[in-house]
């Protein structure tokens, strides 16, 4: 049986876990780049678990200078089995207010300045992201943040937007008629890379204020956001804390099938692929490749 090894993306408030024992830094290489920062290994409830700082210790890269390949590849380069990615948005709903979590199951990508793919020229794949989140990390969650007491919507939305700067009134105003439910800048692309490296995703988005559409959001203090950023810190440890012992240390394979995503996906025939972008993929698609090599 497989064991999990559960990977976090998130911030400061989210790996600052009392109970992590065997709790250690290491720096992890990628052929990608470097990654945000070291991942910080330990065992929590029995789990073990890798926790990656989306934007570095002290929040130095932006959603659009995020090195996502190199974070997807260390995860995974580091055993990774399964991630939850903890993420602050807007809202885009009156019902969902600040303090609220929303377990998204569905993105629509407005980004355009990073890399999305492992694969590209010289060696193509498609991944199918018709359900771009693992349904049995969803529901874990859901059912963890009810125990906690966190105020949780299981499914909807996530607009992913470029940045850094937030949205015109017209478009928090676009988004909202296209029925979406939050608005953040991380979540893609995170998912995506996810499926390619056919590790089950799940994002837990942190509502922290309304978007500009609210006719009361100029009037939110910059003390009311930060309040609210703590609190949700302390509600995402709360979860994460009670999830991993939920998943437990032997895992369920995702009822989506994620972890053969690549059997159907590669494309360029073999004689045909870059050699230098193959030994780039060792980590990513080594399962399929080492059928072909």
């Amino acid at each position: 049986m497989t064991k999990t090894v559960l990977g976090i993306i998130g911030g400061s408030g989210v790996y600052d876990i009392s109970g992590l024992e065997h709790a250690r830094w290491e720096r992890v290489s990628s052929p990608w780049g470097e990654p945000s920062d070291s991942l910080l290994f330990g065992t929590l409830e029995g789990v073990d678990m890798v926790f990656l700082p989306r934007h570095g210790r002290g929040h130095v890269h932006s959603p659009t200078s995020i090195n996502y390949r190199a974070n997807i590849d260390a995860l995974k380069r580091a055993g990774c089995t399964d991630i939850i990615s903890v993420s602050a948005c807007g809202s885009l709903r009156e019902d969902l207010p600040p303090g609220h979590f929303v377990l998204a199951d569905q993105f629509i990508d407005r980004t355009y300045a990073r890399d999305k793919s492992f694969f590209g020229r010289g060696f193509v794949a498609h991944v199918s992201m018709a359900h771009p989140v693992c349904p049995r990390l969803a529901s874990v969650l859901n059912e963890a943040a009810r125990l906690e007491n966190i105020p949780c919507r299981l499914g909807g939305t996530y607009l992913a937007m470029e940045g850094p700067q937030f949205s015109t009134l017209a478009e928090s105003r676009l988004y909202r008629s296209w029925g979406c439910d939050v608005i953040g800048m991380t979540a893609i692309p995170e998912a995506k890379l996810a499926r390619e490296a056919e590790m089950p995703y799940a994002l837990v988005a942190m509502v922290t204020d309304y978007d500009c559409w609210h006719p009361d959001h100029d009037h939110v203090t910059v003390e009311q956001v930060i309040r609210i950023l703590f609190g949700n810190a302390d509600s995402a440890r709360a979860l994460i804390k009670r999830v991993a012992p939920m998943l437990g240390p032997n895992r369920t394979p995702s009822p989506l099938g994620i972890e053969r995503t690549l059997d159907t996906a590669l494309i360029t025939a073999p004689d045909k692929r870059d050699p230098e972008l193959f030994k780039k993929l060792d980590a990513v698609a080594g399962r399929v490749l080492r059928k072909h090599s």
